[in-house]
């Protein structure tokens, strides 16, 4: 996968805005949902995106693929870094950001998923 692959993926998700929010840190592009992160990506170098877990399955995955490792500045129990080194096949990696995607989703209020499904 590519950052044109990963970008449109993301983007093409119901209610995603994408920003680059962090003054500090001004490459790395963030996807919400309503104004909720649920991926990110350095595009200076696009080695590796994060994108919120499951926290049971955090570990497993971990323990699973070399690829997944604990994140440098997200909490390491909801999230997860993906290396894009190509030891993870592109379509898990996009199962991946969408269950990140639906995990957000279901966060939000019931209001906000109105206003998302009405989108």
């Amino acid at each position: 996968m590519n950052i044109e692959e990963y970008r449109g993926h993301c983007i093409s998700k119901k209610g995603v805005t994408e920003s680059f929010p962090f003054g500090k840190l001004p490459d790395v592009l963030v996807f919400k949902v309503l104004g909720k992160m649920f991926t990110a990506t350095d595009i200076s170098n696009f080695e590796a995106i994060s994108v919120k877990c499951n926290p049971e399955d955090v570990e497993h995955l971990r323990e699973t693929y070399m690829a997944v490792q604990p994140p440098a500045y997200m909490n390491k129990k909801h999230w997860n870094k993906i290396m894009m080194d190509h030891t993870v096949p592109d379509s898990l990696i996009k199962k991946w950001i969408d269950d990140s995607y639906d995990l957000v989703v279901k966060n939000l209020s019931i209001l906000e998923r109105h206003k998302l499904n009405e989108s």
